[in-house]
């Protein structure tokens, strides 16, 4: 069973499938991934496009806590990677209904 998440990070889960990621991020929103920091939409949407390329990957939400003032959901991630699944977690902060910041650990 998925946890419930807020709409922005259930779209961001989505994303892969039918939703814009602008309808998930703020537009000066930040995600740090693999040792990288991106800032703002167009970085956002090309960092999310290289992964997909990249890893082909599927996310499956399997738990949601509040953590050190984030909302921390830890994720099964399938794909194309050595480890695949693998659980990460991917630590959000939300502003307006919209993702300001995301680190993906």
């Amino acid at each position: 069973m998925s946890p419930d998440l807020p709409p922005p990070v259930a779209r961001f889960f989505a994303a892969d499938k039918a939703a814009s990621l602008r309808d998930c991020f703020a537009p000066d929103a930040t995600v740090r991934d693999e040792g990288r920091s991106m800032a703002g939409l167009p970085a956002i949407e090309a960092w999310h496009a290289e992964a997909q390329a990249k890893y082909r990957h599927t996310h499956e939400p399997l738990r949601v806590q509040a953590r050190d003032g984030r909302l921390v959901v830890t994720s099964l991630v399938t794909g194309q990677f050595p480890g695949s699944p693998a659980e990460i977690d991917f630590a959000f902060r939300l502003r307006d209904g919209l993702i300001v910041d995301l680190e993906a650990a």
